[in-house]
Parts: C-alpha cells; structure tokens; sequence
C-alpha cells in the first residue's frame, strides 16, 4: 500500500474536522512512529510511501500541512516540491533532511517552503513546528486556503459553512479575484469532494455552441455530430458544475438552464429522453444580475434561482494582509516550474507590491510575479522587475513587449495553425494541441481568433 489515511477524533469546535497533515516517508519504521504520534494529538494523516503517489494524490485531498522527507528512493524534496507547488495553494510544508542535504533544504526554503528540521529529532520539537506551521490558517480560516485577511477569513467561514448543504450558490466579485479558487474550495470541503468540479466558461463557448456543450448531443443530432457526446451538465455527475461569467449566458440559453435547476432534468441535443441531474450548481459573474434583469438581458427567474445564497469575494485591494502571502506563494511556484534558481523580494519589492492597487486582482499579481521570475537575472526581485511600465514612464520610452504579449502571440499562431489544419474542426484541433475543447473555446474568445484567420 502506497498511501493511507488515518483518521482522528475531532479537535476543534463546532463538527470541524482535526487538521490533516500529508506525510511523505518511505522508512516504515518512522512513517508509523509519525502516524501514532499524530493521532495522540489529535491530528488526521494521509501518508504517502513515494513521491509519485504523493504528487498524483496531493491535489485532491487538500492537505492543512506537509510533512516530507527530503530523500526518497524515487526523488528528491526538490522534486517534489517543483511538482506539488501549483496544486497545493500555498499548503505549508516542512522537510526532513540529514546534515548532508541542508543546502538543499535551504533553496527549498528560499522557494517557498515553511520549514526544514534536522535528523535526529525529538517528537515534542517537531510537533511544535507543525503547531506553528497550522496555528495562522487554522486561527483565522479553520484551515482553508484562500487568505489570511479578516475580509476573505469571512468569506471563507462562508464557504465553509455552506459545504454541507446542496443550495446553488452564486459567487459575486471582481474579475480576478479568485471566484473559480472559492468553488473549488466550496467542493473540496463538502461531502461531493470525491466527485468531479466541472468548469463551464459561458463566455468562451460560442452560442451556437453552448446548449450542445452543455447538455451534449446524440449522434446525428446536427450536422457533424458523428458520435455521442456528454456535455459538462452529465459530465459533473453528483459533483459540481461552476459556471463562470454566466451574464454572458444567451437569453435562449437561460430558459433551458432554468428548467434545469427546476426539473433537475435534461435532455441532450437530439435525444428523447429526460435525464436526471444531480451536480450541485455554482454560478459566478463580475456584472451586476440586478441591472442586467433590470435591462432585460438577464431573466429574473433565473437570477431568483441562481441567487439562493450570495457569496462576494472581495477585490485583493480590500485584502492587504494576503497581498504578500499570495505574492510569495507564486513566487515559489514560478521559481521552481522555471528552474530559475531561487529568488527572494527586496523590502523595496514588497513595499512596492502593498503599495498597488490591483485593479487585476490576484490574477494581475499572478502575472506580475510571474513575468518577473521568467525575466529577472538577479537572485533579488527588485520594484522594476514587477513594475517596468513604471520605469519605462520615468525614461520617457515605450516599454517591451511583454512576456505575456508574446505568449498570446504564439498561441494565436499555434490555434490558427491547427485550426487551418483541421479544416477549421474545432475537436480535432484541441485534440492536436492536447487541450479539452472547452480550453480552446477560451482561448479562441480571448485572442479574439475569428474563422477564416
């Protein structure tokens, strides 16, 4: 057996369960030592024996803490570290090293990780590290992901709150401001969190599209529907469908979804048969429904059926107290994706970073951070490194083009490519470019790629 869950009485208040603590440990002998020592203390543990196991399961069991050995017989901390970093958000972890492995664990640290002990150890001394390391998220979040601020904390008792029940929820808020993370985080907390979390841009589909993207299609349903498809609607199963900008969703559209959260049935394009549907729905949108009801461009059935229980989540400049966490999380994400070595912040590159509005939200600090670590030479990050617009005013010259301009560059040329290869079949491009049709929708939307280009 590779990995296991072992299981503790609850510690905390309320129902929440004790926190859970993900342990990478091939020497049975410690690995047991550690599983019982945690349970006395009342905490949850999920232990992983290899590093591949641990890197393909990590991302679904959202860990509060990591606990890893900083060899294995299939890889090292490193390793590790570089690929469970983008699926953990942030999750503090704390390497085990031996004397010969502390340069290491320390470029792990300059990358992101919390911590790093010594071998030998006491017990008392490692716990009180992972007391440390849980004490913060488990003070002010019970244990979840999104921030430290008192303004997400609220959001995120919310959320928590809200895991246990089946209502459809609608996630209000700015673009960026981790609408998408907050469902995520709504289903890995509830009972579904073993069933899918299904995605839908309604925006990124295009309207013709979008009923047979939703609710799939018989064979011959349509000219060019060769086979069955399952569309997101039946693909969420007992999960949850998010669907994100869903103003944008066509007023046609908007009916068949209302007949959807009344019925919990559909039909797929072309079928004769009503087909159950039990995903829990949750909806998200950066527009004001009200006005847009108001406008007649948004039915108000719908919005009543949507708009069960609200849920806003707060611009990242009504959040100062996660500007730096967050900024140093992608930090360690990009440092270690990239190869690049580590970086660190100078005081004068946080001071810059609290100092901006963010009118992108987190997604702007994202880019930011990651623009910087592709392009900065230096082990420092300096104020220009996140901010070059800044300096190339002050020099009265235009500045580069950006790291993300030429990426949009590339891919409009790579689906432009495809497309023309596939005669303009958007299945078939997806599958030559090894991305899911919905992604290329998206992409198409965004790099405003039109036909015939």
């Amino acid at each position: 057996m590779l990995s296991q869950v072992f299981n503790a009485p609850p510690r905390f208040p309320g129902g929440i369960p004790a926190p859970l603590i993900a342990l990478i440990e091939d020497d049975p002998v410690m690995g047991e030592s550690l599983v019982e020592w945690f349970g006395v203390e009342g905490f949850r543990t999920h232990w992983f024996r290899t590093g591949r196991d641990a890197i393909r399961e990590l991302g679904h069991i959202q860990p509060d803490a990591i606990l890893c050995d900083i060899r294995l017989p299939d890889m090292s901390g490193e390793e590790i570290y570089r690929a469970i970093a983008p699926a953990i958000y942030g999750t503090p972890i704390l390497f085990i090293t031996g004397f010969g492995d502390i340069d290491q664990a320390v470029r792990l640290m300059k990358a992101g990780a919390a911590d790093y002990m010594t071998k030998p150890f006491e017990i008392d001394a490692l716990l009180a590290r992972i007391e440390k390391l849980l004490a913060p998220r488990w003070a002010l979040t019970d244990g979840s992901e999104l921030g430290r601020s008192p303004a997400i904390a609220m959001v995120e008792g919310q959320l928590r709150r809200l895991s246990g029940i089946h209502s459809t929820v609608l996630l209000t808020g700015p673009s960026g401001a981790g609408k998408e993370v907050a469902a995520r985080l709504l289903h890995a907390r509830g009972d579904r969190s073993h069933e899918p979390f299904v995605a839908l841009n309604c925006a990124a589909i295009p309207p013709e599209l979008l009923e047979s993207e939703f609710f799939g299609h018989e064979k011959g349903a349509f000219t060019g529907a060769a086979n069955r498809r399952i569309g997101f609607v039946e693909q969420a199963g007992n999960g949850i469908l998010f669907l994100d900008e869903i103003a944008e969703m066509p007023l046609p559209m908007q009916a068949k979804l209302l007949r959807l959260l009344q019925d919990r049935t559909f039909m797929r394009v072309g079928g004769d048969r009503q087909i159950a549907s039990r995903a829990r729905i949750v909806a998200a949108t950066n527009a004001d429904l009200t006005q847009r009801v108001k406008d007649g461009r948004f039915r108000e059935d719908l919005y009543y059926r949507l708009a069960v229980i609200i849920v806003n989540v707060p611009p990242l400049s009504a959040r100062g107290d996660d500007i730096l966490m967050l900024a140093n999380r992608f930090l360690g994400e990009f440092t270690m994706s990239f190869g690049t070595g580590p970086k660190t912040f100078t005081s004068l590159a946080e001071d810059a970073l609290l100092a901006h509005d963010y009118p992108g939200n987190i997604r702007e600090l994202r880019n930011r951070v990651e623009r910087a670590v592709a392009l900065s030479d230096d082990e420092l990050i300096q104020p220009a490194d996140l901010f070059p617009e800044r300096m190339q005013r002050r020099a009265g010259v235009e500045p580069p083009v950006s790291l993300q301009h030429s990426r949009d560059s590339a891919e409009r040329r790579a689906i432009q490519a495809a497309l023309a290869a596939t005669g303009g079949d958007v299945t078939l491009a997806a599958q030559r470019l090894d991305i899911s049709r919905s992604t290329l929708f998206e992409k198409i939307r965004k790099l405003e790629i039109r036909s015939g280009e």
